[in-house]
């Protein structure tokens, strides 16, 4: 099998996923099991995504910058501050740790 078909087949597997879910039904989505699974598997997903892309580096675990830079992220989240402030705070420190040199 080449790259490409590959690609293709993989293509054809999401679309017909893709495809599939308009063919449930509403009322099982609209249950309340279903919306709350939904959700925290949506809450679990972004989680795992933000833990690999701040601790990944290939096979290996590195904790550099970006995670004082997540701590000041979160610390901001809970105090309900605005995204924008938010994003610019992290960068803030992840860039200052790094002038400094107290971080890679």
């Amino acid at each position: 099998m080449t790259v490409w078909s590959a690609i293709l087949l993989a293509a054809l597997i999401c679309l017909a996923l893709k495809a599939a879910g308009y063919l449930v039904p509403p009322r099982v989505l609209e249950a309340p099991r279903t919306a709350r699974i939904s959700d925290l598997l949506t809450v679990g997903l972004l989680a795992a995504l933000v833990a690999v892309q701040t601790l990944g580096d290939g096979q290996a675990i590195t904790v550099d910058a970006r995670v004082p830079a997540l701590l000041v992220a979160g610390g901001l989240l809970w105090l309900r501050q605005s995204f924008l402030v938010v994003v610019v705070a992290a960068a803030a420190v992840a860039a200052l740790l790094r002038l400094f040199g107290l971080a890679a």
